[in-house]
């Protein structure tokens, strides 16, 4: 397999313009939610051009809808489909399943970009763009390994399973719909972005929406009501320390650099129409993060019971209690051993190309790993080229070498994975 490896590399790093070429293409392409087919396009190409074999569908349909797991709110993906693309092997060796997400997060304030956030501009080694780091880079990583596969004509054994999904960022529907779709493999790599980091377990996580109960008065007279902002500020002690209850019971050693591993974010808050009224209902809405060996349900259970507490106690909120609604957004946790030998394989090539060993952490946000693994019994690591800390950030960018090496790292794990056909 040594001379395979050796070509593959030497292809790889004289292609690295073609790759550049193929994200700024892609970033060009907004993908925001509803908007996906524009960038599914490019890829559909390139996978055609490539010569593998592919299924393109929209989602939906009941099964999807009647998933335990399913929680989108959009009401049509018409227009919009998944793409898998596969590079089949003889048959005799693991297979592989190279998990990207299409669709990115809204740019939010333009004014705060230096370039069009769709530009794909190129500056000093980087590529700007929204979805540059998240995770078209390592999409295009992806597709740059098995494309260094096929050009140096290196038959696998098992097969590449290549899949671009829709959804990921509202709660993995996406793929969820190709697990229901039959595709499930020995093993599966999403290149989120780690920094390169190799991430074995994701923290889940899921939105909940919490309503307080006042009682409405003139502003002049407040004392004749009760203020449901006033009130809200108790639910929120409460939820602090319940976060902090929950992460004191986190003991793994991945943890060990993140401040708090699972968090409980306050992300809205509406209350009250007039500045001279006393409010008479407020609403929280937030995030709560699920540890990767707990379960969506158990984590509710926990938040509700913590309500439930604040109701028995609470004068006010025994007879106007609290309630509690999840909606929106949900991402299944994923936990998988340091031992297994994807985490293993995938640490040996990165060694193998770095020269050093890979940091090995826990995901602070969700992906889709948890649904390929408690529901398509796959197991899932994360590992991608993008920078974290501008993943949903103005001006994100990815650093153009960062998605090089991943492309290289990722090819020879595919390698050791796979199994390489020796000629005869």
């Amino acid at each position: 397999m040594i001379n395979q490896k050796e070509r593959i590399k030497t292809w790889l790093k004289g292609n690295r313009a073609r790759g550049a070429r193929l994200l700024q293409i892609l970033v060009r392409e907004n993908s925001t939610r509803g908007n996906e087919s524009g960038a599914q396009a490019v890829l559909i190409e390139k996978c055609r051009q490539l010569g593998l074999t592919m299924d393109i569908w929209e989602i939906g349909g009941e099964e999807l809808k009647k998933h335990e797991a399913y929680c989108c709110d959009r009401t049509s993906f018409d227009g919009n489909p998944n793409l898998v693309a596969i590079l089949k092997g003889t048959g005799s060796g693991k297979s592989l399943i190279l998990n990207g997400h299409i669709d990115v997060v809204p740019v939010g304030d333009e004014k705060s970009w230096k370039e069009d956030p769709f530009s794909g501009h190129i500056e000093c080694g980087k590529l700007y763009g929204r979805g540059a780091t998240d995770m078209k880079g390592g999409t295009v990583a992806l597709l740059m390994a098995m494309e260094s596969i096929i050009a140096t004509e290196t038959k696998l054994k098992g097969d590449v399973i290549f899949q671009s999904v829709i959804e990921e960022e509202s709660g993995g529907a996406g793929t969820l719909a190709a697990v229901l779709r039959g595709y499930k493999a020995d093993g599966a790599i999403i290149p989120e972005p780690t920094n390169m980091k190799v991430f074995p377990k994701q923290q889940g996580s899921m939105w909940f929406r919490i309503s307080v109960k006042g009682k409405a008065a003139h502003g002049g007279t407040r004392y004749e009501g009760v203020n449901a902002i006033e009130k809200s500020l108790a639910v929120i002690q409460r939820l602090q320390k319940l976060e902090k209850d929950r992460n004191e019971r986190i003991t793994d050693p991945f943890y060990d650099n993140i401040p708090i591993p699972i968090p409980i974010n306050i992300g809205k808050m509406n209350s009250g129409e007039w500045p001279s009224s006393v409010p008479d209902t407020a609403i929280i809405e937030g995030r709560m993060g699920v540890a990767p060996e707990e379960t969506i349900s158990a984590a509710q259970l926990e938040m509700e019971n913590c309500l439930a507490e604040l109701n028995q106690h609470d004068p006010w909120f025994q007879d106007h209690p609290l309630s509690i609604e999840w909606f929106g957004g949900r991402w299944q946790p994923g936990s998988l051993n340091e031992e297994h030998p994807l985490v293993t394989e995938l640490s040996a090539s990165y060694k193998e190309i770095k020269g050093q060993h890979p940091v090995i952490e826990a995901s602070p946000w969700g992906t889709d790993g948890g649904i390929l693994s408690n529901f398509g019994h796959t197991p899932a690591v994360i590992f991608g080229p993008g920078i974290t800390e501008v993943a949903h950030d103005a001006n994100e960018h990815i650093h153009l070498e960062d998605m090089f090496l991943a492309s290289e790292i990722i090819a020879l794990t595919i390698l050791n994975w796979c199994g390489v056909q020796e000629e005869i």
